[in-house]
């Protein structure tokens, strides 16, 4: 009997525990659905960021994701980013769709349920962060003081450190859409403020932000001047101050042209000098002919006369009035300008103009005006007896002569007559005594 009655009471504990369990799983299992979905707000991928676009979403409506999965891909105005989803879940609703614009940082933009429930019997939950507005813009036009009561005591004066309930009239609330400043957030957290009392505060941040000077003032822990100082401050300092230029005065227009201003003289033409010498060219013809027969080459009289200029302008000495190629200027700087004694002297550029002497005696046909004429049968027998034809002077005439002299001629400056008459004795030397130099 006794070991049935304690059969007994282990029956009803076991069953007991088992009500407890199903009661407990059935309640939790209760709470999870009814807060399955939740609201998936615009993230604040930076600091600074207030809003952004959706480019695509990476999971449509009725997909499950995992943690760690790109959900989405939002461009800012600097970059576009993915986001990745914290945990696992299911896309119940997409509220912007791809390429939606300007969606401000806390806006709903779709709805997702945890990992295992019924998408069709759960409901859209309330867009809080949309009404949240709506009902801090109703707050002051609802709200009537009550009058006050004769019986009850005065209210002592409050003190500068009693916080502020009331925004300044004139001033425009934040609307706040983007998050607060990690130091705003913690001025909130140790004032114990709730997030919905940043409505009631005056910001005077850029764009219109939260600062904490604005948080202090409105708790009464510093002048409530001092923000609005700070951001007229500010405000001034941000803009060009031009309020001490002058505009220059407008030039006078000028009352006549001025007369043209007379051209500058030109430099007076450099005198020029001729400087001759007569070369004879018959050691030349001999040393022509000579490498002709023993070698079967044929040097003209221009390879000789070349040669003989180019060996006579080596160093010549420079004439007054010299100006240094680059060349030379850099020779001097290296000193290589005193290697040869000091001698100031330089590479010339003469060619020389030849041309042959006619010797005395010689007669040269003397043009006349009937010589281009034809001669018919009356002039042949009108003509006067032949004369001989009378000596003139020696006279230049073209092309060489290997008889007599030749004249090599220059048409130098003034100050370089010296230097020519040099070249053209070099030239002669070279040329009379030596021919057989200009062929090695």
């Amino acid at each position: 009997m006794a070991s049935f009655a304690a059969a007994c009471r282990v029956s009803a504990r076991l069953a007991t525990r088992r009500l407890q369990h199903d009661v407990t799983a059935k309640s939790f299992r209760t709470s999870a659905a009814a807060l399955a979905a939740q609201n998936f707000t615009m993230p604040a991928l930076s600091p600074t960021m207030t809003e952004g676009n959706i480019a695509t979403w990476k999971i449509k409506e009725g997909e499950k994701f995992q943690a760690g999965d790109v959900l989405l891909e939002i461009e800012t105005d600097k970059a576009t980013m993915d986001v990745e989803a914290q945990e696992d879940g299911i896309m119940m609703k997409i509220m912007h769709g791809d390429g939606s614009k300007n969606v401000q940082v806390g806006t709903r933009i779709a709805v997702v349920a945890e990992e295992g429930d019924d998408i069709s019997a759960l409901e859209i939950p309330a867009d809080h962060v949309s009404q949240q507005p709506a009902k801090a813009t109703e707050a002051p036009d609802t709200y009537t003081p009550a009058p006050p009561n004769p019986s009850d005591p005065a209210e002592p004066p409050k003190s500068e450190s009693t916080p502020k309930t009331a925004v300044k009239p004139g001033h425009k609330t934040s609307g706040r859409t983007y998050p607060l400043y990690p130091s705003v957030e913690h001025l909130f957290k140790i004032n114990g403020l709730d997030k919905s009392e940043a409505q009631k505060i005056t910001p005077t941040g850029p764009n219109g932000r939260l600062l904490k000077g604005d948080v202090l003032a409105y708790l009464g822990k510093i002048n409530a001047d001092i923000p609005a100082k700070v951001e007229s401050r500010f405000e001034k300092q941000s803009h060009l101050d031009l309020s001490n230029i002058k505009v220059a005065a407008p030039k006078p227009a000028p009352v006549g042209k001025p007369a043209k201003e007379a051209a500058p003289a030109l430099p007076p033409a450099p005198v020029k000098a001729t400087v001759t010498l007569p070369v004879s060219l018959s050691a030349v013809i001999q040393a022509q002919k000579k490498i002709n027969d023993s070698l079967g080459i044929f040097l003209p009289l221009s390879t000789f006369i070349a040669r003989a200029t180019d060996l006579a302008n080596d160093e010549l000495p420079v004439p007054k009035g010299y100006q240094p190629t680059a060349d030379e200027l850099f020779n001097q700087v290296l000193g290589l300008d005193k290697v040869h004694g000091g001698a100031k002297v330089s590479r010339g550029a003469y060619v020389p103009q030849v041309g042959a002497l006619t010797p005395p005696g010689a007669v040269l046909p003397k043009p006349t005006a009937a010589a281009g004429k034809k001669k018919d049968i009356f002039d042949i027998l009108a003509a006067s007896p032949s004369s001989k034809p009378k000596a003139t002077a020696s006279k230049l005439s073209p092309g060489l002569s290997a008889v007599g002299p030749n004249v090599f001629s220059l048409q130098v400056p003034k100050d370089e007559e010296k230097r020519a008459k040099i070249f053209l004795e070099r030239v002669k030397l070279v040329l009379e005594n030596e021919p057989g130099r200009l062929v090695l």
